[in-house]
């Protein structure tokens, strides 16, 4: 059985049924604007699934609509999964959190940070020490990407070939071009949304000696019956992939982007991008997040221990405070008020400081297509969002997805 297939009644969970069809009805509203090509959306409390709605088209383009197994490009919703892999090896024994990334990724070995100059003629200094694996795993590392588009370090990661439609090579050969860039800030010193976790792909390959896409489908996606998550989309399957789209400049609609039967996604890519390269499906995406909120497994399959898990998504920000406080205010997948960042996962902290109706210790993160995923431990709620419309920022979804999904609560 798989988790979708588990449904009850809302009021039986704790829901007024009612008030949780306002979720729909604000969601249908961005589809019939024609904001958003569709969406797909998941609410569960426990091991049940208390409302599950589709509306709209996975291709706009052939008029196919959102289907229970549409394939989606989840982007950053990609790092919590590649988090708990390294996690995996941590239980291990195979190396601490402290530990500098040069001991498996010898090029990050005497890091230099940026001090002055330009992109092409850059000025910089040694940094105070090495990245560590947690300095990945929080973004505290000093690296960049190369879309904010607010320093001449992002420029730098441009003029390397680093973009959103190729990559300069496979994940090792990745890793050493940013390892040969300078970093933006010294190691643990503030956040910055950044490849950190790509880099963690590769910490991954290297400790494990399997290949990312290897690795997790061996230690995660067989172990909880994730059957249609990968790097790419499945021989025969393109029909279910849906296409990508940006909002038009002077209408918002949404204009087609990335065409679901031409895109890169259905072919492997060069490189295995743990930060933001995965696809997968709303039922797949609903089995790790069930893992998650069960404490680590499914179906007697445990893919990470509990207290792993609950170290992970407690707050790691240095005194226990928010993104705005030690983040620079850039492009990310949360927002920055009252919310910390444990290994892989943002962190609520401070709900009335985020002016979001929320819950503190919920944990979540999202995708650059909009998508967004959140699990409240305290009241037992897991909220999974999809649909394919580039940029995140485009419409305010997730913080208005949080009050509908609350307000219907008993």
């Amino acid at each position: 059985m798989t988790a979708l297939e588990v449904e009850v009644d809302p009021g039986e969970a704790g829901f007024d049924a009612e008030r949780l069809g306002r979720l729909s009805t604000h969601l249908n509203k961005y589809v019939d604007k024609g904001l958003l090509p569709g969406v797909n959306v998941l609410v569960s409390r426990g091991e049940e699934i208390v409302y599950r709605h589709m509306y709209g088209a996975r291709d706009l383009e052939r008029a196919l609509p959102v289907e229970a197994d549409t394939i989606y490009r989840f982007y950053s919703m990609t790092k919590p999964i590649t988090s708990i892999a390294i996690m995996q090896l941590y239980e291990q024994g195979l190396f601490q959190l402290k530990d500098p990334i040069s001991r498996w990724i010898p090029s990050f070995a005497g890091s230099q940070v940026f001090a002055g100059g330009d992109a092409v003629q850059p000025q910089t200094r040694d940094a105070t020490r090495d990245i560590s694996v947690h300095d990945l795993l929080t973004h505290t590392s000093g690296l960049t990407y190369h879309f904010h588009m607010a320093h001449h370090v992002d420029e730098m990661y441009r003029r390397a070939g680093f973009d959103w439609t190729k990559s300069p090579g496979d994940l090792e050969s990745q890793c050493d071009i940013l390892a040969s860039l300078p970093l933006l800030f010294d190691p643990g010193s503030e956040w910055n949304y950044s490849y950190s976790t790509d880099v963690l792909g590769r910490l991954v390959e290297v400790m494990s000696g399997l290949s990312l896409d290897a690795y997790l489908k061996k230690n995660i996606f067989e172990p909880i019956g994730m059957v249609d998550t990968g790097f790419s989309v499945p021989g025969g399957q393109e029909e279910r992939f849906a296409s990508c789209y940006y909002p038009d400049g002077e209408t918002q609609q949404a204009t087609l982007l990335d065409d679901a039967q031409r895109s890169r996604y259905l072919r492997e890519p060069e490189a295995f991008s743990g930060g933001g390269g995965l696809v997968s499906t709303l039922g797949d995406y609903h089995r790790f997040t069930q893992a998650l909120r069960s404490g680590g497994a499914l179906d007697g399959k445990r893919i990470i221990g509990r207290k792993t898990l609950e170290f992970m998504t407690s707050n790691h920000l240095p005194g226990g405070v928010d993104l705005t406080e030690y983040g620079r205010p850039l492009f990310s997948e949360t927002a920055y008020d009252g919310v910390g960042f444990g290994l892989g996962f943002s962190v609520v902290v401070d709900p009335a400081k985020a002016k979001v109706l929320s819950q503190q210790g919920e944990y979540a993160w999202g995708g650059a297509a909009s998508t967004a995923f959140w699990v409240d431990p305290v009241e037992d709620l897991t909220v999974i969002f999809l649909t394919q419309l580039l940029p995140s920022s485009t419409h305010p979804i997730r913080p208005e997805m949080k009050a509908l999904v609350y307000q219907a609560l008993l």
